[in-house]
């Protein structure tokens, strides 16, 4: 008997349907990831130039909800996409001349600090009270990003993101801390108060203490909010002065910014004698200072004479000080420094920046940087030294605090001018690098927040755009384009009034700190308890 094999087509065979529980599994993992990444982007977009602030709170309600009573692996997960769908397009600025690597990595790695905030959010998720150990933890996510690595990297902090919002008074009460603790708790109260009504509707069965925890949690910050009005004045206490603002702009926007330091600097002086001719004219009111941003003098005017000559004719056409930014070589050191120059004596007062910026100003672990890529090391070819001291030049009896752009991320970069004297703060800043990008209105969102966190006329003098005038109540007052010459002129109150935010510093940050601390403490003895219980 002959037996022949006939081959069969494997399209042929019936295919095992797939059945419903992998399916759904699938699903039950998709849908909070979407969810979390969803609500990073939801979070950006609470941010400047957006004025849409109340985003943050159903962008941290959707995170609470993808956090609620996951293991730590699900939550560090969760938190690193939440981390991403907010930073990624909050820091797209950072690539806009280098290019996507410095971008995708910076935010990589910021992402890595909000993972870490996710557990401990799903940690105390199972805790009475949750949304105010949440918010609490968020808070110490924030104060470990403003310090490690490299000194910090504070950027979208979510004080930064209210300028426009209902809780902006809080700034005055406990600075960013305080200001951001109130927009997560208000959001994670969101979450909960939804949560326990609709579990109220299956169960009929919530408890009362719960739902009053919840419903405080959205009540009180903003209570809170309006509490603290009053601390927001523009009243002045020690007279007025008139200032003015020059934005000279820039031949080009680019990194090759610093090869085109001299038109820079022309166009800065340019800029202040059409301000003396428009004074001479009467069109607007003689300053009694100008300040000029942040590298509008890359070329030492101790060393060159022909950088101080052109200060000096721009100085003595408007006929006062004038508040430069240079890059200054000192006893081999490199400094981004302000200079006072007065129209007669010349310099008289300096200040070095004291909070470097990271890649920027300096490079960290250069030889690891140069192996990846040697012409990012070639875009820092001589790392900025710090400076050591509190900048406040003292101009014809005003007391004006410095912090120079970068530095107005960091609360204690603005505070040491405050608590220093400063009548008012100017934050000299240069955005040329990064084009018309969204970096320059997330900055100034920061100076309007410390505006009212200090009680403080700010000034933001930018090399090429958005210079602006902001009064103590976080109003914007006068303003440019960007990319344009431009100079502001105002009379700006002057005060010396002490918020409480001044006046505590770094304590509400710390007791955040502990009570998320005391929140994760409480949650991993619970869990350690329940075990004990189920083993015995």
């Amino acid at each position: 008997m002959t037996v022949t094999a006939t081959s069969v087509d494997e399209s042929d065979r019936p295919r095992p349907r797939a059945t419903p529980a992998p399916r759904r599994a699938r699903l039950v993992w998709l849908v909070p990831a979407a969810a979390a990444a969803l609500s990073g982007l939801l979070l950006y977009l609470s941010f400047p130039p957006r004025p849409l602030w109340w985003l943050a709170l159903p962008a941290f309600a959707v995170f609470g909800w993808t956090l609620h009573g996951r293991t730590w692996k699900a939550a560090l997960g969760l938190g690193y996409l939440f981390g991403l769908g907010f930073l990624l397009p909050l820091l797209v600025w950072t690539g806009v001349e280098v290019g996507p690597g410095p971008w995708l990595a910076l935010a990589a790695v910021e992402a890595v600090f909000v993972a870490l905030v996710g557990v401990g959010v799903a940690a105390v998720s199972g805790l009475p009270a949750r949304p105010v150990w949440a918010a609490a933890v968020w808070i110490a996510g924030e104060a470990v990003r403003a310090r490690v690595p490299f000194h910090g990297f504070p950027w979208g902090k979510i004080a930064f993101g209210q300028a426009d919002g209902v809780f902006l008074p809080l700034a005055a009460v406990g600075g960013t801390p305080v200001l951001g603790f109130a927009v997560a708790l208000c959001g994670f109260g969101l979450y909960e108060a939804v949560r326990l009504a609709v579990e109220g509707r299956r169960t009929r069965a919530v408890r009362r203490s719960a739902a009053a925890a919840a419903l405080l949690s959205v009540a009180v910050p903003v209570a809170g909010a309006v509490a603290a009005r009053p601390l927001v004045s523009d009243r002045a206490e020690d007279g007025t002065a008139t200032v003015a603002v020059i934005q000279g702009n820039v031949p080009r926007a680019g990194l090759d910014f610093n090869a085109q330091r001299r038109a820079v600097l022309d166009y800065h002086a340019r800029e202040t004698e059409r301000l003396a001719e428009a004074v001479k004219a009467g069109k607007v009111a003689r300053p009694d200072f100008v300040l000029w941003p942040e590298n509008s003098s890359d070329i030492d005017p101790f060393a060159n004479p022909d950088a101080r000559a052109v200060i000096n004719t721009a100085a003595k056409a408007i006929g006062v000080p004038i508040s430069v930014g240079g890059v200054v070589e000192r006893d081999g050191r490199l400094l981004n420094e302000q200079i006072l120059w007065d129209p007669v004596q010349g310099p008289t007062q300096t200040y070095d920046k004291r909070q470097v910026q990271p890649f920027g100003e300096y490079l960290p672990l250069r030889p690891l940087v140069g192996a990846i890529n040697k012409d990012w090391t070639s875009m820092v070819r001589q790392d900025f030294s710090r400076g050591g001291e509190p900048g406040v030049f003292t101009v014809d009896g005003t007391k004006v605090g410095l912090a120079t752009c970068y530095e107005a991320a960091f609360d204690w970069a603005v505070r040491d001018t405050v608590t220093g004297g400063a009548q008012m703060i100017s934050v000299p800043s240069n955005n040329a690098t990064f084009g018309h990008s969204e970096m320059t209105y997330q900055q100034l969102a920061m100076s309007r927040i410390r505006a009212v966190e200090h009680s403080r006329t700010v000034t933001v003098p930018v090399t090429s755009g958005v210079s602006a005038i902001i009064m103590p109540d976080g109003r914007i007052t006068r303003k440019t384009g960007m990319f344009v010459p431009a100079h502001l002129v105002q009379k700006v109150p002057l005060r010396s009034f002490e918020t409480p935010a001044t006046r505590l510093g770094v304590l509400p940050e710390i007791a955040l700190v502990l009570v998320a601390a005391g929140g994760l403490g409480w949650a991993i003895g619970a869990g350690l308890r329940g075990r004990r219980a189920q083993d015995a």
